[in-house]
């Protein structure tokens, strides 16, 4: 039986491909491909209003400047949205006084 990370990493796996394949080169996300994956992220990104966001999106992982995200650049997106998701889970924490300073 998969652990947890396990179960998670194949669904980080399963959601790229679930999406790439959609247009064009099936290894990369198109800037519409990615749209549509975002907003599975409807929770977290409920308070973004930039019209731009998925060009800013793009142009910040964009590494090789091909205007389509691969898988390792997909990956850095989520981890810097888990990272933000965590470091906002911490304030909210230390706001509430729930997290010792021995768990940071």
């Amino acid at each position: 039986m998969p652990t947890q990370l396990e179960m998670a990493l194949e669904t980080m796996l399963r959601i790229f491909h679930q999406y790439s394949c959609k247009e064009g080169d099936r290894f990369k996300l198109s800037k519409g491909e990615l749209k549509m994956l975002l907003q599975e992220l409807t929770d977290f990104l409920s308070l973004q209003k930039d019209p731009q966001m998925v060009d800013k999106i793009v142009l910040d992982l964009d590494v090789n400047k091909d205007n389509k995200v691969d898988f390792n650049e997909f990956v850095i997106m989520v981890a810097a949205l888990t990272v933000a998701c965590n470091d906002y889970f911490v304030e909210q924490l230390k706001k509430k006084g729930k997290l010792s300073s021995k768990l940071i």
